[in-house]
C-alpha cells in the first residue's frame, strides 16, 4: 500500500471519530460529570472495542449479517435498547457532581459494549474496509486499524476534554440537569437513526 492512501485512511478514521454520535454524546456527559480519568477508561474501552470490531469485519465477520437471518435486526434493536437505557440513566441524574466514587462512570466495558452494539459502527467499519483495503487483505486492514487507533482514542478524549470544559463553569445543579436532559435527547434521537437505516 502506497503512503499516499494513509492520508485519506486517516481523513476517513477521524471524520468517522470525532463526528456527533451516541459515543460521543457519553464521552460529553462523561466530562461534565466525572474526572478526567474515568471518562478516559471509556473513551479507551471505546477506542479498543472499535478496532477490535474493525479488525472483525475485516476479516469477515460483516458477511454474517448476510448469512443469519435477523441478526442485522437483532443487533439493531439491541443497539436502540441499550442506548435508550443509557439516556434514560442521563435523563434521571439530578446535577449534582458525585464526590468520590458515590455513582459509577460509564466505564471501559460499556465503551467496548457501546461499539458493538452501534450498527454505525459495523457500517462505518464495512465501508471504510471497501473504500480503503483491497480484498481484505489482512495487512492492509491491521494497517488501517493501526491508523484509527489513535485517530479514535484522540478525537474520543477531546469529547471528554469538551465536557471537563464545561463543568468547570457549570457549577449549578439545574444546568447540569438541563445540560443532562439536552444530552439524553440527544442519546434518545440516535435511536431513530439506528431505526430508519
Amino acid at each position: 500500500m502506497s503512503l499516499a492512501m494513509l492520508l485519506p485512511m486517516s481523513a476517513f478514521a477521524l471524520a468517522a471519530s470525532i463526528s456527533p454520535g451516541p459515543v460521543n454524546l457519553v464521552c460529553l456527559s462523561s466530562g461534565t460529570r466525572y474526572p478526567l480519568a474515568k471518562g478516559l477508561v471509556f473513551v479507551t474501552g471505546a477506542t479498543l472495542g472499535f478496532v477490535a470490531l474493525f479488525l472483525a469485519i475485516g476479516l469477515g465477520l460483516y458477511s454474517l449479517l448476510a448469512v443469519v437471518p435477523g441478526l442485522e435486526e437483532a443487533l439493531r434493536w439491541a443497539g436502540v435498547a441499550f442506548l435508550l437505557y443509557l439516556s434514560v440513566r442521563l435523563a434521571r441524574d439530578d446535577g449534582r457532581l458525585p464526590e468520590g466514587d458515590s455513582q459509577r462512570a460509564p466505564g471501559f466495558m460499556t465503551g467496548a459494549l457501546m461499539q458493538w452494539l452501534n450498527p454505525k459502527a459495523w457500517l462505518a467499519s464495512a465501508s471504510g474496509i471497501g473504500a480503503y483495503t483491497s480484498g481484505h487483505d489482512l495487512t492492509q486492514v491491521m494497517l488501517f486499524a493501526a491508523l484509527y487507533l489513535p485517530i479514535c482514542w484522540l478525537s474520543l478524549g477531546s469529547w471528554v476534554y469538551a465536557g471537563a470544559f464545561l463543568r468547570r463553569y457549570v457549577h449549578r445543579p439545574a444546568v447540569l440537569v438541563t445540560i443532562n436532559r439536552t444530552l439524553a435527547a440527544l442519546l434518545a434521537a440516535s435511536c431513530i437513526y439506528l431505526l430508519i437505516e
